[in-house]
């Protein structure tokens, strides 16, 4: 059994490519029920986003030849012709496949290093592939451990810690600046992306006195109805900067549209609590006297993106804690995707050894003398089970390592089958564990 990842994301592909072989939710069903009914894998996941589209699957086949077919099934399920994308693509095996898919949760692959949403997407193309019904005992194992992985590293480092956009930062140093901003209302000036995304930010912070300041009342009027407020007239806008505590500024206009006298005369009416000003504004449009006035706290574009790019080379500093992690979580999650994966082996070995055992036993019984039934059993019991146990020690041993260390080239499982005729044992095992009746009626193992 090999575990397999194609993808495409940010790095390796441009949107117009991203976009066409992306999965919407109509799709999924459908593309996940085809990739395992094609018998090139049997078990599948596929994680899409704006930013990323991935097949996370486990084959029955080696992947040299599993990859391929999968890179073949994204073209073909979108219709494109040849596999002329296939440039893009990045296509992993085994422990590189699940190192990727721990870093991806992680969020140590992402556009935004250290950035969480990326861990909820991972988890909803698991849930969708659980209801579809394409994960099994590789996959259910490979995710369990992905999801502790990311909760580990969020944990243990603070990669996720320090903001890295300009809108949280700003809303970072506005917490700063005042103890609490649920009791303090925001004038928005400006109603463009930065300031919508600023809005967000302090919705999620409990603000929910907002005043709405734009050229175009339409515009201010819509982001009214999303966060809720007051639209104020922009000719108004000096007159209204008293009532103010926080005011966000990003406009198109070429010239100062808060000078720094208005913001006297504010800083006055108000007695001289503070305001906090936020110019997001290219070219600036809060004129810069205003930070020199007491009570008065101004922060530009520049001044916000010099503490993203503080925050950024901490990030940076707090990957390489998370990469170590990765690389011992990948070889633990290993370790014990070995013990499960010859398990019914060991099972079915010690089943065939003690059956010979009993029958040697049984064989020259007659040697054997009178014994009372008492020590007849303890003889089954104790002394066959003992030797059983200590002949299957090494040969245990034996079937991890060569586990381990044969995984990309001979099948030491299969050669224990063969060499002890273990195969429908092992079928029975399997049987008995997954409660199936019927292995004929079961093609696909979850």
């Amino acid at each position: 059994m090999s575990i397999i990842l194609v993808g495409l994301n940010h790095k390796t592909a441009p949107v117009e490519v991203r976009e066409r072989l992306a999965f919407n939710e109509t799709m999924l069903s459908a593309a996940l029920r085809m990739l395992v009914d094609s018998g090139s894998v049997s078990e599948a996941m596929i994680v899409s986003t704006c930013n990323r589209v991935e097949i996370v699957a486990a084959s029955p086949t080696e992947s040299n030849i599993s990859l391929p077919q999968v890179c073949r099934f994204l073209h073909e399920f979108h219709h494109l012709p040849g596999l002329i994308y296939n440039n893009n693509l990045y296509t992993h095996a085994d422990r590189l496949a699940v190192r990727h898919l721990f870093r991806v949760a992680a969020s140590l692959d992402s556009m935004v290093l250290g950035e969480s949403q990326v861990l909820g997407q991972v988890k909803t193309a698991y849930s969708k592939a659980q209801e579809v019904g394409t994960v099994g005992r590789v996959l259910n194992q490979l995710l369990t451990r992905t999801f502790t992985v990311a909760k580990r590293i969020r944990t243990e480092t603070e990669i996720g810690n320090a903001a890295t956009s300009v809108s949280s930062v700003a809303i970072e140093l506005t917490k700063k600046i005042f103890d609490r901003l649920d009791n303090k209302r925001v004038l928005l000036v400006g109603a463009g992306e930065m300031t919508e995304l600023a809005a967000r930010y302090l919705v999620n912070e409990g603000v929910s006195q907002f005043l709405i300041c734009n050229r175009t009342p339409e515009r201010a009027t819509e982001l009214c109805e999303k966060f809720g407020g007051e639209v104020i007239e922009f000719s108004q806008l000096k007159f209204q900067l008293p009532r103010a505590d926080i005011v966000i500024c990003s406009t198109g206009a070429s010239e100062y549209i808060i000078s720094q006298a208005d913001c006297k005369r504010a800083l006055e009416i108000r007695r001289y609590r503070p305001i906090f000003f936020i110019d997001l504004s290219v070219p600036r449009n809060i004129d810069p006297g205003v930070g020199q006035l007491e009570s008065s706290f101004l922060f530009d574009i520049d001044d916000l993106e010099n503490v993203v790019s503080e925050n950024l080379r901490q990030r940076q500093k707090e990957a390489a804690k998370a990469e170590s992690i990765v690389e011992t979580e990948v070889e633990a999650f290993f370790e014990k995707l070995d013990i499960i994966e010859i398990g019914p082996t060991v099972a079915a070995l010690k089943e065939h050894l003690t059956e010979i055992a009993l029958s040697e036993f049984e064989r020259n019984r007659p040697k054997l003398g009178n014994l009372t039934p008492q020590q007849e059993e303890a003889i089954k019991q104790h002394l066959l089970g003992s030797l059983v146990n200590k002949f299957m020690h090494p040969l245990i041993t034996t079937l991890k390592e060569g586990t381990r260390s044969n995984r990309e080239s001979c099948n030491i499982v299969e050669l224990y089958h063969e060499a002890y005729n273990l195969k429908s044992r092992v079928e029975g095992f399997e049987d008995r564990r997954l409660g199936v009746k019927d292995r004929r009626n079961n093609s696909t193992d979850y």
